[in-house]
């Protein structure tokens, strides 16, 4: 069966933008097929900076033939209603009609039938379709031209079955580009054109003219090249996959050529060394056996030279010489001024309008880092001096150079200051964690900057109330609440997240209130309660994404009103493995079952049972027993809660499985005589009352 093949040449396309208009594409294309009813076996999609486009395996030669049936008017109708109905289905007598009956009336019926077109005549429509239709994240015009796209666009080569589809891209401006069975290689090292007549000729017609069109095989000859470069310098590759894959992006026929980082430069921070030859020049840094920065990189070129790279690796090494030089200059001016010297200098800097400065924040987190860090085994002395130095190096040349080495930059500069070591880790250390993947800080002082500096932006934003809305999260508050789940979770931290928050609202508030947003502490103790509920969406998110119920997580929740994340977690765990038994899932039937009637009973009766049952009035020994059994779970459970034996709490309630059971097997509750039924509905009312002290078993679900 003929295979579809689409390439759309172009000026060089960004990185970034690629994965995500092959999927466009891809998606567009198909969806135009199904609508079209032609079926394929397969799609390959591509591209480069130059290019994109697909290959469809298996397409028909032709659409599907087509048979419709369409019920007209009834036999006699007006001749406006069968006129009507011949024009809907395109007829021009009710010679070409059928006459059925359907329950016991004739009617009129259309049979149409169309003989399925040649696919190459649908795919036109289609492929102009999927081009206009196709999304980025920036798109633009070219010269007269009214047509939007990422970069202006040369050719459309779209041949189906060896030959060019018919059609053509009307841009807006001049002659339309027509579909065609050309396109061209490499820029400089095969510009011509070639003649394509399958999407398997494509590809080895393209990797002849120097162009690998399929990403994957870059990616691993960049990577294969780079690790051969680096082994003949006695180094290895430091592993980095988003520079893998964006340069991937960035190159046609990847060339890996190794470079010399001046000895003069390698007294920098390797952060620094890294950032400048990663973000701004996409090079590999290598590193020596003992795992330090080695003074070599890799530069993928876009081009093979006569002298195997020489004068390639000597352009990057000049590039690079200049940008280090920058640095070196930044790195020798930031440490001539203490970090100390510099917090004043966060006054200058805005945090928020209704917030203050910088410098007003740092004053907030030092003061709050006083409150709790004993609580999570830090120093309190060293915690406030990190605290107060965690943004110093926002002021510094080299974080002004580099943003993304902000905390890094300040470790170095606390180290060349003589502060403690723990110091300048946590400076360093307190924005993470910043991702699900990124590694959480376990050494306490890192701990208490890390938490004090998310309380706070939660807190503060919730009390301006500027908060996430859809997709919008400006301020970074979702990972900043996630952060403090992680740290608080991972590192088994027993603190009152609502006090913490209250704690940290009521600092910003003292500020806040004095521009006139608001009055009191009560405000402040409200924007800490809706930060709290904030948490815990997310820490059901973080609990979903482990594995964890969130219905089990709103049970105890629910319950108890919990704000101590790891007493929370524990009794989640234990109300998960009681479920999970035959007993638990018997016992949640059974206080379905008790809340059912008690529900149902109480709307009737326009009351609430609550209360103990009366001893004289249980008659059956069933009642009776439930009644003792409830008894002794209550002590048990209440026992296990006070020792945080979560485990032991939930053990007391699976004890009342059988002695439950037994009473809904032997006993009717809504007994004749009006005494018992109301006896035993306040005997349910205390199984509903006996495992809701546990948890809310309401809220489980399924």
């Amino acid at each position: 069966m003929p295979d579809l093949l689409l390439e759309l040449l172009s000026e060089e396309i960004p990185a970034r933008m690629q994965d995500r208009a092959r999927a466009d594409l891809e998606r567009l294309v198909t969806d135009g097929l199904k609508a079209a009813g032609l079926d394929w076996s397969g799609v390959w999609t591509f591209s480069t900076p130059r290019r994109i486009g697909l290959s469809v395996e298996g397409l028909p030669e032709r659409q599907p033939d087509v048979r419709q049936e369409r019920k007209g008017p009834r036999v006699g109708s007006p001749d406006k209603a069968t006129d009507g109905f011949l024009r809907s289905v395109g007829f021009d007598s009710l010679d070409r009609c059928e006459v059925r009956e359907v329950k016991g009336a004739d009617f009129w019926f259309a049979v149409i039938e169309r003989k399925g077109a040649a696919t190459a005549e649908a795919l036109g429509g289609i492929v102009t379709g999927a081009i206009r239709s196709m999304g980025w994240p920036k798109s633009m015009r070219w010269g007269d031209t009214a047509f939007h796209w990422v970069r202006p666009l040369h050719n459309i080569l779209c041949i189906f079955d060896g030959r060019p589809v018919p059609g053509s891209l009307d841009i807006g401006s001049g002659e339309p580009l027509a579909f065609n069975g050309s396109t061209v290689g490499h820029r400089f090292l095969a510009p011509g054109e070639i003649e394509v007549r399958s999407a398997k000729g494509y590809r080895e017609a393209l990797e002849k003219a120097c162009v690998l069109v399929d990403p994957a095989q870059r990616q691993d000859r960049i990577e294969t090249q780079a690790k051969s470069v680096a082994a003949g310098l006695g180094c290895s590759l430091r592993e980095d996959r988003a520079l893998l894959n964006e340069v991937t992006g960035l190159v046609e026929w990847p060339v890996a050529v190794a470079g010399r980082i001046d000895a003069g430069f390698m007294d920098l921070p390797p952060e620094v060394l890294i950032t400048s030859m990663r973000n701004h020049q996409k090079y590999f840094a290598l590193e020596s056996a003992d795992g330090t920065m080695a003074p070599h990189f890799i530069a993928v070129a876009d081009m093979e030279t006569g002298d195997g790279g020489k004068s390639v690796a000597a352009g990057n090494e000049r590039v690079l010489r200049a940008r280090l030089a920058d640095a070196q200059f930044f790195w020798d001016q930031d440490r001539a001024t203490p970090l100390a010297n510099r917090v004043e200098a966060l006054e200058g800097i805005t945090f928020h309008a209704k917030l203050g400065s910088v410098r007003d924040r740092v004053r907030r987190i030092q003061e709050l880092v006083g409150k709790f860090a004993p609580n999570v085994g830090a120093d309190t002395d060293q915690a406030q001096i990190a605290a107060q130095l965690a943004k110093a190096d926002l002021t510094a040349g080299m974080v002004g150079e580099f943003p993304e080495l902000q905390g890094v930059m300040g470790h170095y500069y606390a180290l060349n200051d003589g502060e403690d070591a723990a110091v300048a880790d946590a400076i360093a250390g307190h924005y993470a964690p910043q991702g699900p993947a990124d590694a959480c800080p376990t050494d306490p002082i890192t701990i208490a900057v890390a938490l004090a500096d998310k309380i706070d932006i939660l807190a503060a934003f919730w009390l301006i109330g500027e908060t996430p809305t859809g997709s919008r999260d400006p301020y970074g508050l979702r990972r900043a609440a996630l952060g403090v789940v992680r740290l608080i979770v991972e590192n088994e931290l027993r603190l009152s997240l609502t006090w913490l928050l209250e704690q940290a609202a009521v600092q910003a508030s003292q500020s806040t209130f004095e521009q006139g947003a608001g009055t009191g502490d009560s405000v402040a103790e409200e924007a800490a309660g809706r930060a709290f509920d904030f948490i815990v969406d997310r820490l059901k998110v973080h609990l979903r994404d482990r594995g964890v119920r969130h219905d089990h997580v709103a049970a105890v929740f629910a319950e108890s009103g919990e704000d101590d994340l790891v007493r929370l977690l524990a009794r989640v765990d234990a109300l998960a493995a009681l479920l999970g038994s035959d007993d638990g899932e018997n016992l949640l039937t059974a206080y379905r079952r008790a809340a059912n009637i008690l529900r149902i009973e109480e709307k009737k009766d326009g009351r609430s049972y609550d209360g103990a049952p009366a001893a004289c009035l249980l008659k059956m020994p069933e009642e009776a027993g439930l009644a003792d059994a409830l008894d002794t779970a209550a002590a048990g459970a209440q026992r296990g809660l006070e020792k945080e034996a979560f485990s032991e709490a939930m053990t007391a309630l699976a004890a009342l499985r059988e002695p439950m059971d037994s009473f809904f097997d032997a006993v009717t509750v809504n007994d004749a005589d009006l005494a018992l039924r109301e006896n035993r509905l306040l005997l349910l009312s205390n199984i509903r009352a006996v495992m809701d002290s546990v948890a809310d078993f309401s809220q489980i679900e399924g």
